[in-house]
C-alpha cells in the first residue's frame, strides 16, 4: 500500500505518517506508531474513538493494521496537510485570506461540537492545535490525532484525570497543575480558543507559562485593543483585506477570549461557540480580561517557590 514507505508526509512523537494508495485507487495517509504506550493503549484509544465518528470536520479512519509490535492507522489523505503551514506565515508559503481562515475556524468548531455533543459517547480530544487540523483539497478542516482522546457517557460533565494531557501552549491552565482532579469538556474549549487566537492573528502565541518570557502574552494585548475600540491590525498585510475582513478578525478574537477564560464555567460550550462565530459581531458581549493563574495558586507561589509539574501525556510544541 505504501510502496516501500517512500513518501513521508510528517513525523511526530507518535511516529511517522506516509502517503499510500488503496488497491481501489484513492490516496491514504498511513500513520505508523513508533512506540505504543501502555500495551498499545494509545493505539486502542485512537481506533476506538475515531472509529465511531462520522462528520465532515473529523478525519475519517479507513482501517488499521497490527503485525506484532507494529501498529498502523489508515486515514483518508488530506492534500493540503496541516493548518500550521498556513497560519504561521513563512517565506513562499500559500497565503489564505482572513475570510478563508474564518471559514476554517467555523469548521473546526463544528467538528469539536460534534465530538462533545453529537456522538453516543462524549469524546474529549485533549490535543486541539494547528498541527492536528488537516485540510482537504477544498481547505475543509478535519480534526485528527485522537491518541490522547477519552470517551465518556454523554451525561458526564466532569471526568477524573490523574495525568495531564495535551500540548503546552494549548492546554487549559488547570491541566498544568499536579493535582488535576475533575476536568470537563471545557478543556477542549480552551484549546480551541488558543487555536482561534493564532488563526486570527496569523502568528504563534508565546507560551505564557515559560519563565522570564520577554514576549507580551498576546491575548492580554488583544483584549486591551478591543477595549480601546481601535481597529485590530493583525498579521494580514493587504490593507484593503484588513478593511474588508476586520469583522472576521474582531469576531474571532472576541470568541477566542471567551474560550480561554480561566474558570471553565465562564467558557461557552462548543455549540455556543459555533453560534457566536456564525452570528453578528454586534451581538457579542465584551469578554472579561483573561488571567493566567488561579488567585490561590499565585498566593501559594509567593510563600513557596513551587514549580509546575509536567507529567506523561504532555507535549512540547
Amino acid at each position: 500500500m505504501a510502496k516501500g514507505f517512500k513518501e513521508k508526509l510528517g513525523e511526530g512523537g507518535f511516529g511517522t505518517v506516509f502517503k499510500g494508495n488503496l488497491c481501489s485507487g484513492p490516496s491514504v495517509a498511513l500513520k505508523m506508531l513508533a512506540k505504543s504506550k501502555g500495551k498499545g493503549k494509545d493505539f486502542i484509544n485512537e481506533v476506538a474513538t475515531i472509529g465511531r465518528v462520522h462528520h465532515l470536520n473529523v478525519v475519517q479512519l479507513i482501517g488499521f493494521c497490527i503485525e506484532g509490535p507494529k501498529h498502523a492507522l489508515v486515514y483518508e489523505f488530506m492534500p493540503n496537510g496541516s493548518l500550521d503551514k498556513f497560519i504561521f506565515s513563512k517565506e513562499g508559503s500559500i497565503h489564505l485570506s482572513l475570510e478563508k481562515i474564518y471559514s476554517i475556524a467555523i469548521g473546526v468548531a463544528r467538528g469539536i461540537a460534534y465530538l462533545h455533543h453529537g456522538c453516543e459517547m462524549k469524546i474529549l480530544h485533549f490535543d486541539i492545535k494547528p498541527h492536528n487540523i488537516l485540510l482537504d483539497e477544498n481547505f475543509t478542516p478535519k480534526i485528527s490525532d485522537f491518541g490522547l482522546a477519552k470517551l465518556y457517557p454523554v451525561d458526564n460533565s466532569i471526568v477524573t484525570m490523574t495525568t495531564a494531557r495535551g500540548t503546552i501552549g494549548y492546554m487549559a491552565p488547570k491541566l498544568f497543575y499536579k493535582n488535576i482532579g475533575g476536568v470537563s469538556y471545557k478543556a477542549d474549549v480552551y484549546s480551541f480558543g488558543m487555536l482561534l487566537m493564532e488563526m486570527a492573528s496569523n502568528r504563534k502565541n508565546p507560551n505564557p507559562h515559560v519563565e522570564h518570557s520577554s514576549q507580551l502574552y498576546f491575548p492580554l494585548w488583544i483584549h486591551d485593543q478591543l477595549g480601546k475600540q481601535s481597529d485590530i491590525e493583525l498579521g494580514y498585510v493587504k490593507e484593503e483585506e484588513i478593511r474588508l475582513n476586520c469583522t472576521f478578525a474582531k469576531k474571532m478574537v472576541m470568541v477566542a477570549l471567551w474560550c480561554i477564560q480561566l474558570k471553565p464555567d465562564d467558557r461557552p460550550s462548543m455549540k455556543k461557540v459555533v453560534e457566536m462565530l456564525e452570528g453578528d459581531v454586534e451581538s457579542l458581549e465584551m469578554p472579561p480580561k483573561p488571567s493566567l493563574y488561579p488567585h490561590e495558586t499565585i498566593a501559594g507561589d509567593q510563600g513557596s517557590n513551587s514549580k509546575q509539574t509536567m507529567v506523561e501525556g504532555v507535549k512540547n510544541d
